[in-house]
């Protein structure tokens, strides 16, 4: 979402800004994680910005607007004390997120000159032409490698790769870049890019976005990351540059990182020690332990010892490895089944104060009724926190299918990084439900079943492999049977509840526990505004309710309006990572989907006209 135009800073007010900077519009704290975070490209108006790294953020962001907050098991796996929510851009706020122009190509659309935006000599605090007095445009084009770095779109080269003496020419030939659109039609072959040198060279932008275009050039990556400003030295690359457009979504992808509260960090009481549970971790004995804490708070520790002991070995058992040389996707994997636990055997709100930030209790009903659906061990999440972290960034490629040589940090010097990192928290409710896994086992074990999961991983894994640049380095797909059908189980529950219990499906998420002894889902409200604070999802997993919903659910999957298309193609989605599953039937926003809208299979939920004993739910649709 574009933030609205910029406004003035109150006067005659004590809170004065910090720092004499210009305001250039506003953001909400969500989309600081999600949207606009660092190293991503954001619209005011006529003009563009890149948002700043973290280096100066200590000194830059307002204490009070930019509180901390605190989630030990996810701060332990990310390898930072706390966390920070993002600055708020009300209208008396002091200082927000920072930003630099980006792309620094701007055009005139009254004289047609291409250059950079100083050259053009505008007024102070105005991005207009200093000569027509017209509004700049800022340069359409940007390109970008698969590690994260950002650049112009080199047009000196581009419209000057014709010439006798090629590219090498380019910036040497005197002349100035004139940028105009011949008018015919909005495709790239209308958008002419010419040099007043002689001979007159001229080049439309057709062509611009092969994937070899700029390597054609003998152009390559030269790391620049504008982010971080001139101060920065750029990193040696040497990748493959690509061409994007400036609002594309491969310019900027977050890679976030989330956890829920649980017990026994869920209450709060923790969070005075959050800066020294390392140092804590590397005593064994309890009189070691009670003798640091007498130093570090000069005797008046605001936990007893009995309970700093206790915290101790749930993170032990949680994470026994952390500071060695365990994959960062074990450890994360570790945290989920920690969380599968918990949301198993629940705890009762009643036994714990207002401060408590997890209730999860099983359903008043009889939740027999859902035996004969294949479901088992409906719980109530009456109250739930999620903290979700913004761990870096990429480029051209999901999040989810990076691995970490492509991930680019937050901070210039990515070995001396801030002991935090910006995150935003959730509080809502969610229903968790798990399948049984007597039938889920029987199920798995069908020729048919796994015949169908594995052409979705294969798809997926070539798609891992082709974007890691090197298959060794590849993250492994995820894709097994339970996983997809729990994937697509969520993803109709949550359509079935945007409908009948009047939430718009991207104010609900899924959270998916699939591995060898997990098959679980947890749907809760995703968002912080007032669509994420409705009420009544809880009331949804009582159990006659959610047979209902359940079956409901299955039986509007059966059909899809681009059926039999949708059923009966061979692939689907991107590269096939999906098959039966389309925007008519089972997608959803992406804010929902922890993967992206892929993964996803009907026929895996009712089975296929030709073979409906593959669907785990079929004989809800024979019955």
């Amino acid at each position: 979402m574009t933030p609205p135009p910029a406004r003035r800073r109150r006067t005659g007010q004590s809170g004065a800004p910090a720092h004499n900077l210009p305001r250039r519009g506003a953001i909400r704290r969500a989309q600081a994680i999600t949207t606009y975070g660092v190293g991503s490209l954001i619209a005011v108006d006529q003009e563009s910005f890149i948002v700043s790294g973290l280096d100066d953020a200590d000194t830059s962001w307002n204490k009070d607007e930019s509180p901390r907050i605190h989630e030990r098991r996810l701060a332990r796996l990310l390898g930072v004390s706390h966390f920070r929510l993002p600055p708020a851009s009300d209208d008396d706020s002091r200082d927000g997120m920072r930003v630099r122009r980006f792309p620094l190509m701007h055009s005139c659309p009254e004289c047609d000159e291409l250059q950079r935006y100083r050259d053009f000599n505008p007024p102070e605090g105005r991005s207009v032409c200093g000569t027509c007095e017209v509004d700049l445009v800022p340069s359409r084009f940007v390109v970008a490698c698969e590690a994260g770095h950002l650049g112009e779109f080199p047009y000196w080269h581009w419209v000057h790769r014709s010439t006798e003496n090629g590219a090498s020419t380019a910036n040497q030939c005197g002349g100035k870049l004139r940028l105009r659109s011949s008018g015919r039609s909005a495709a790239l072959r209308s958008i002419i890019i010419s040099c007043d040198c002689g001979p007159k060279p001229e080049a439309s932008m057709e062509g611009s976005f092969r994937k070899d275009a700029l390597k054609d050039l003998g152009l390559t990556c030269r790391g620049t990351r504008p982010w971080l400003g001139t101060s920065a030295p750029a990193q040696e690359c040497g990748l493959p540059l690509r061409t994007l457009q400036r609002g594309s979504s491969a310019v900027w992808q977050p890679v976030l990182k989330s956890a829920l509260s649980i017990p026994p960090w869920s209450d709060g009481r923790s969070d005075p020690l959050a800066e020294h549970w390392d140092t804590l971790r590397e005593y064994d004995s309890r009189r070691d332990v009670e003798n640091y804490l007498k130093g570090a708070f000069r005797g008046k520790c605001p936990l007893p010892i009995d309970e700093v002991m206790a915290l101790l070995e749930a993170e032990r058992e949680e994470d026994p490895e952390a500071g060695k040389d365990t994959p960062f996707e074990h450890r994360y994997s570790a945290l989920r089944i920690k969380e599968y636990e918990r949301l198993r055997t629940g705890n009762e709100g009643s036994e714990h104060d207002r401060d408590e930030q997890f209730v999860c209790e099983p359903p008043t009903g009889d939740a027999g009724v859902l035996e004969p659906l294949g479901v088992t061990g409906p719980m109530l999440v009456k109250r739930l926190r999620e903290v979700r972290a913004l761990k870096a960034f990429t480029r051209l490629a999901d999040p989810d299918s990076a691995v970490d040589p492509q991930e680019m940090s937050l901070f210039a010097d990515p070995d001396r990084p801030l002991p935090w990192l910006p995150a935003m928290q959730v509080y809502g409710e969610g229903v968790f439900l798990r399948l049984d896994e007597d039938r889920l086992g029987a199920w798995e074990k069908s020729v048919a079943v796994a015949a169908r999961a594995e052409r979705m991983r294969t798809a997926h894994q070539r798609v891992l492999a082709e974007r890691a640049g090197d298959r060794r380095q590849a993250a492994e797909s995820p894709a097994t049977p339970r996983m997809v059908l729990l994937h697509t189980l969520a993803h109709i529950l949550i359509d079935e509840w945007s409908l009948d219990a009047g939430y718009p499906a991207a104010a609900l998420r899924e959270r998916l526990y699939a591995g060898d002894d997990m098959a679980g889902v947890l749907i809760y409200t995703a968002t912080s505004d007032s669509a994420g604070s409705l009420g009544g999802l809880v009331a949804q997993g009582e159990p006659e309710r959610l047979g209902s919903t359940l079956r409901s659910a299955v039986r509007r999957a059966e059909w899809c309006s681009s059926d039999p298309l949708c059923m009966e193609t061979g692939v689907s989605g991107g590269s096939g990572t999906n098959l039966a599953a389309c925007h008519a039937c089972v997608m959803l926003p992406e804010t929902s989907c922890e993967h992206n809208n892929v993964l996803l299979d009907r026929a895996l939920l009712v089975g296929t006209p030709d073979d409906p004993g593959i669907g785990y739910f079929g004989h809800l649709v024979t019955d």
